[in-house]
């Protein structure tokens, strides 16, 4: 039964997420299960609740929705019938914690499987795939590329986080450099180290070029 609940998940994330052009596309969500499948297993968390909740983890996220409750309501809906309610308000309880909020607002997850979840999801904000995806989100939203007038902001509420509207680079500092230090799980920390030291080095090349030094 769970591996038919998986693939009726599966397909339905694959079709939500197809047109998406802001890094939270299928293959975004796809990196995100795969990686939490692997913490899963590393820390012994309850692999059903946390494939479910990883292949649901944008359905609701504030970027992609005017109403993070109309998306939980849809989460509710396709698993009603598959899974007791109080699995379903489990789920989605992990996936309402997931999404980072601010440099200066607290995002905890209690569960084991909301912990895996969450540090997938900011797995894949990391290293490579990250920047490109910083990239990929900016330019959906129209930002610059850069702009050295421009300071990153440290914002200490959602609202101010959910209203800024900087260049992609700032990103980097507000968000992305922040988050090896706000890993949940022990092999999500060993995972974040390289791909936050892959970051610096594109940054500091980043700025070289910039400036005309490289």
């Amino acid at each position: 039964m769970n591996e038919m609940l998986i693939e009726k998940i599966r397909q339905f994330a694959e079709s939500h997420f197809a047109d998406d052009g802001s890094g939270h596309d299928w293959w975004h969500v796809h990196r995100v299960w795969n990686t939490a499948k692997h913490l899963a297993d590393a820390e012994g968390a309850d692999r059903t609740i946390v494939e479910i909740a990883a292949l649901l983890h944008d359905v609701a996220d504030w970027k992609l929705n005017e109403d993070e409750s109309q998306g939980l309501n849809t989460i509710r809906d396709l698993l009603e019938g598959d899974l007791p309610p109080e699995t379903i308000d489990r789920i989605c309880d992990i996936i309402s914690r997931v999404s980072f909020k601010g440099a200066g607002v607290d995002t905890p997850t209690e569960s084991l499987e909301g912990q895996v979840v969450q540090d997938a999801d900011r797995l894949d904000a990391l290293g490579a795939v990250g920047i490109a995806r910083t990239f990929a989100y900016g330019g959906n939203r129209g930002r610059l590329i850069h702009h050295p007038d421009q300071p990153p902001q440290m914002h200490d509420s959602f609202e101010a986080y959910k209203k800024n509207k900087g260049p992609s680079t700032n990103h980097f500092y507000e968000k992305l450099l922040l988050l090896k230090d706000r890993m949940n799980t022990g092999t999500a920390k060993k995972m974040a180290e390289q791909r936050h030291r892959f970051m610096e080095q594109y940054l500091d090349h980043f700025f070289k070029e910039w400036d005309g030094e490289l």
